[in-house]
């Protein structure tokens, strides 16, 4: 693909990663790398989004964006085990972060994204999301803000292909990789599953190349499979 490709989160564990693995590749112009602490580029704040589209914009058009962004704990909140820990305030800060950031950052750059050729705009979700695949209950807040998030990932592709028959619209699901977001967590990962980064990475690249038109709005996991809704 040319043109340039675009991560947010880039400072996160994956996003850095997939920064890396974009620039050793060599397959862009160029590569833009935003998140919260190198350019204050904050999907709670859309007025720095479209700061970030604005230098986008000054070209080459984006042919790949990647929002590698997600909140599962923070300042000593976490997943909800049980339905007497539900509280207005966090499930709010869990959309605003896994739903909300996403979809406002497809506000503004897939206008910027070509109308012809094939492009790809893909967020960070995951298999908690699915709603035939919930067995456990729990994790109210990251379950129904990744839930969101897939919805809202169709419903953009639905409008996008309007634009570009040839745009492709997805969310991926990375696996549990060794970062902040998964390492309270750890400890309930099967052996030799825990992916690092650079792995989780190539994986999604790997995923993201082997895309057609007809996936999009759908839910891929890192080795492909597609995910229920």
């Amino acid at each position: 693909m040319s043109g340039s490709a675009v991560v947010f989160g880039a400072s996160g564990g994956i996003g850095h990663a997939l920064c890396e693995a974009l620039e050793e590749e060599g397959a862009f112009d160029s590569v833009h790398a935003f998140s919260r602490s190198v350019t204050a580029t904050d999907l709670t704040d859309e007025a720095s989004i479209a700061a970030a589209a604005a230098i986008v914009a000054k070209g080459p058009a984006p042919t790949l964006v990647i929002v590698a962004t997600g909140l599962l704990h923070e300042d000593g909140k976490g997943p909800e085990k049980a339905m007497q820990e539900l509280d207005p305030a966090w499930l709010a800060r869990n959309f605003a972060v896994n739903t909300i950031g996403p979809a406002l950052v497809a506000k503004h750059f897939l206008p910027l994204m070509p109308r012809t050729g094939r492009t790809v705009f893909a967020v960070l979700s995951a298999r908690i999301g699915s709603i035939a695949d919930n067995k456990l209950g729990g994790w109210y807040g990251y379950r129904t803000s990744k839930a969101a998030l897939n919805m809202m990932v169709r419903t953009l592709a639905i409008e996008e292909k309007r634009r570009n028959d040839r745009s492709i619209v997805v969310a991926l699901h990375p696996g549990t990789v060794d970062t902040d977001l998964s390492r309270p967590f750890q400890g309930n990962v099967t052996p030799g599953t825990l992916l690092t980064p650079p792995r989780a990475a190539v994986q999604l690249l790997d995923v993201i190349d082997g895309l057609k038109v007809t996936d999009s709005g759908r839910h891929f996991a890192w080795d492909g499979a597609e995910i229920a809704p």
